[in-house]
């Protein structure tokens, strides 16, 4: 019996030493997006219990995960797409934002040219809410119709 229990603290002893070594975890390349980032995948293993592929991306040298990453690669990373995207996609979907901006800002020089003013920002609060006078609540300050008194 104290044998058994031995080796039970090697292989306890082994896992813990094993989990202070870096891990070289090598995945399948899957592309990189305009930003720079490089996405990866393990894929799936059914056979060692492993149903879904993981799957990562290591964003460029100095970013550390702030910029957002494009749509296509964010849905393949979150499993609602198989595929990962390709470069046709991502470049037509860049363009299809870019018309978009020229589109926008033309538009706000056509209204503003027309007299059109900035927008004014809406207040917000309390009194931003329309009041009826059917939804009497019994506070005077709130009701429309006893502001003047």
């Amino acid at each position: 019996m104290s044998g058994e229990s031995r080796h039970v603290w090697r292989i306890v002893f082994r896992n813990f030493i094993n989990s202070l070594r870096p891990r070289q975890i090598t995945g399948n390349s899957m592309g990189k997006d305009y930003l720079g980032n490089a996405y990866f995948e393990i894929p799936a293993d059914p056979q060692r219990g492993k149903r879904k592929p993981t799957r990562w991306y290591d964003p460029p040298k100095g970013q550390d995960f702030q910029d957002p990453i494009p749509a296509e690669w964010e849905s393949w990373l979150r499993y609602r797409r198989s595929e990962p995207p390709t470069e046709e996609e991502i470049a037509k979907n860049v363009a299809i934002a870019e018309l978009k901006k020229i589109n926008a800002s033309k538009i706000e020089e056509k209204r503003l040219a027309e007299g059109g003013s900035l927008p004014t920002p809406v207040e917000r609060g309390a009194q931003s809410f329309p009041t009826y006078p059917e939804y009497h609540t019994g506070h005077p300050e709130i009701h429309p119709k006893n502001k003047g008194d």
